[in-house]
């Protein structure tokens, strides 16, 4: 099994951290967020790793080289210019001949990558996509309506409860035909495209560990859980 890291973004959500550090090598305790998935896909037996950079990609390519001193073979591809979430997968298209697990460089989670590439594989979906439940506190009184304004509920505070994409993926190479090489593509259009030629995307319901370093606060967050954190993801 192959794994596609996605490290090419600019991190805009996380600056000034990432004005001249690419968001990947941000540092989770000791380890760089990248390094601690690198580490994760090896002791889940994935050695064989494509990673697509751009946004000051030298520095991850300086600091990873062949993969080898941390047990795996890394190979590189680089975009020229922003291609968006899933636009930069046209660059591999010739490097994948099997279903393939694509990883955004700024998520952490327990999530068993070969369990989610064998669901995949049995329910013969084009795409299947790693979602994690998410709850949301709403401070404020949320009240419904009609199309007349009739007020036909009301809930105060409260919490609401939504499935979320974890930036983990299980694809077949199938989907790469419908990524234009060099055309700005990100994931959610990918996935109408995919509904609307007719293809089966699926959703894996994953319940455990899960946090996207994408805003200050998690990043925060997950340095002050960092003693727990390798243990969960099954690191040392």
């Amino acid at each position: 099994m192959k794994a596609v890291v996605i490290a090419g973004g600019k991190g805009t959500r996380l600056k000034p951290y990432t004005t001249a550090f690419p968001k990947p090598l941000m540092p989770i305790g000791d380890k760089p967020i990248l390094e601690i998935i690198v580490r994760q896909l090896k002791a889940q037996n994935i050695r064989e790793i494509v990673m697509l950079v751009g946004h000051l990609g030298e520095l991850i390519t300086a600091f990873f080289g062949d993969g080898s001193r941390f047990g795996v073979n890394i190979t590189y591809s680089r975009e020229e210019q922003p291609l968006g979430t899933v636009g930069c997968l046209s660059l591999i298209k010739q490097e994948v001949d099997d279903a393939f697990i694509t990883i955004n460089g700024d998520t952490l989670t327990a999530l068993n990558f070969s369990d989610l590439i064998d669901y995949h594989k049995r329910n013969n979906a084009i795409t299947t996509i790693a979602l994690n439940k998410r709850r949301v506190y709403i401070d404020f009184g949320v009240v419904q309506v009609d199309g007349s304004n009739e007020v036909k509920g009301y809930a105060e505070k409260p919490t609401l409860e939504s499935l979320v994409s974890m930036g983990v993926n299980a694809m077949s190479p199938e989907v790469l035909n419908y990524i234009e090489p060099n055309k700005y593509l990100d994931f959610p259009m990918l996935i109408h495209t995919l509904i609307a030629h007719g293809k089966k995307v699926n959703a894996f319901i994953f319940d455990g560990y899960w946090l996207d370093i994408g805003r200050p606060d998690d990043y925060e967050k997950a340095n002050s859980e960092i003693g727990e954190i390798y243990g969960k993801l099954g690191i040392g």
